[in-house]
């Protein structure tokens, strides 16, 4: 017979256990398109949150990600159907010899476009979940909608 030693925070129930079996829903900054997760200090106004970050409140999206995410649509509409592209060719587009500076624009661009319901965002072929996506991604057309 095994046996465990319990932590005695744990065994009080106190510590992390405040979350544990509480299933709160998450939600998409408005501005970076990344998931926001609930925090206990948002409990009384969790409706009202927006924007996962004080970063993300002072540089909401303007006529910059505006273009961006409209290039990205355009650039699809070119490809055939499934076809994907990359970040980088609408900072291209928009950005002209500084497009290196969009890049991050770009990307929170399709993560908006994501939970808009109107792009995918994949990693290999994969539809990844672009809150969590390391490395290079690429942009398609969500499958029937085009």
């Amino acid at each position: 017979m095994h046996r465990f030693i319990v932590p005695a925070r744990a065994a009080r129930g106190q510590g992390r256990a405040h979350s544990v079996g509480v299933n709160h829903e998450t939600k998409v900054c408005a501005s970076c398109g990344r998931t926001i997760t609930w925090r206990k200090k948002w409990a009384a106004n969790w409706d009202s949150v927006r924007y996962c970050s004080q970063r993300c409140r002072r540089n909401r999206p303007g006529v910059t990600d505006g273009r961006l995410e409209q290039t990205i649509e355009n650039l699809l509409d070119e490809r055939r159907a499934g076809a994907t592209i990359c970040p980088s060719e609408a900072a291209r587009a928009v950005g002209g010899e500084q497009w290196r500076d969009l890049m991050e624009p770009a990307r929170a661009a399709a993560r908006r476009l994501r939970e808009a319901g109107r792009v995918e965002i994949t990693q290999g072929g994969t539809v990844v979940d672009p809150s969590t996506a390391k490395g290079p991604i690429r942009i398609r057309r969500v499958p029937g909608k085009g």
